[in-house]
C-alpha cells in the first residue's frame, strides 16, 4: 500500500563533538538518503546538511549543536514524505511492500504475504509466509510479474517445489 511517510533512516550514533549524527540509510543508499532535502524527525520537517562517510551518512541538523543533544536523538527515526522522493514510474519503497499479498501470476492463487525484504549484492530478496516461507529475488519479469500498490498485490512466477 502507498504509504505517506517512508522511514529513510534511523539515527545510530554520533560523529565527533560538534553534534553530528551517523544515520543508517534504511532506504536505498547512503546517496539517497544524502541527497533528501527535507526529512522528518517527530513530527517536525528539518532541513538536514549531510555528507556519506563509510557507507553511512553524517547529518548535521537544525538546533543539534553538541554531542549530548546528538546523543539524545540516538535510535530516533527519520521519515520523507513519498511525494519529496524522485522515484520513476511505477517505483515504490521496501516500506510499501511489507504485508502485501502475494500471488502465483498463473494461477491467480494467493500464495502468501511478504514480510522481508533483504538487500544483497546480486539483488533484493523478498520473504514470502505462506504454508512455508520461501525467498523470492525482486528481479522484474524473471521473477516479479507486477506489483499494484493499490490493491496491495504481487504477482510473481512460481516454480516447481517453490511454495511447498
Amino acid at each position: 500500500m502507498k504509504l505517506e511517510m517512508i522511514p529513510a533512516g534511523r539515527v545510530t550514533g554520533v560523529h565527533g563533538i560538534r553534534g553530528e549524527l551517523r544515520v543508517l540509510p534504511l532506504e536505498r543508499d547512503a546517496a539517497f538518503l544524502a541527497g533528501l532535502k527535507r526529512l522528518w524527525l517527530d513530527g517536525q520537517p528539518l532541513a538536514p546538511a549531510c555528507r556519506i562517510h563509510k557507507g553511512m551518512v553524517l547529518m548535521k541538523l537544525p538546533g543539534v549543536e553538541d554531542r549530548t543533544a546528538a546523543e539524545a536523538l540516538r535510535g530516533k527515526e527519520l521519515l520523507l514524505r513519498r511525494e519529496d522522493a524522485d522515484l520513476p514510474p511505477g517505483g515504490c519503497f521496501d516500506a510499501e511492500l511489507l504485508g502485501m499479498e502475494v500471488y502465483n501470476g498463473e494461477t491467480g492463487e494467493c500464495v502468501g504475504e511478504l514480510v522481508r525484504v533483504e538487500d544483497y549484492p546480486a539483488s533484493k530478496v523478498y520473504t514470502v509466509r505462506g504454508v512455508k516461507d520461501f525467498l523470492v529475488p525482486a528481479v522484474p519479469e524473471a521473477f516479479i510479474l507486477g506489483v499494484d500498490l493499490e490493491n496491495n498485490r504481487m504477482d510473481i512466477r512460481v516454480w516447481e517445489g517453490l511454495t511447498e
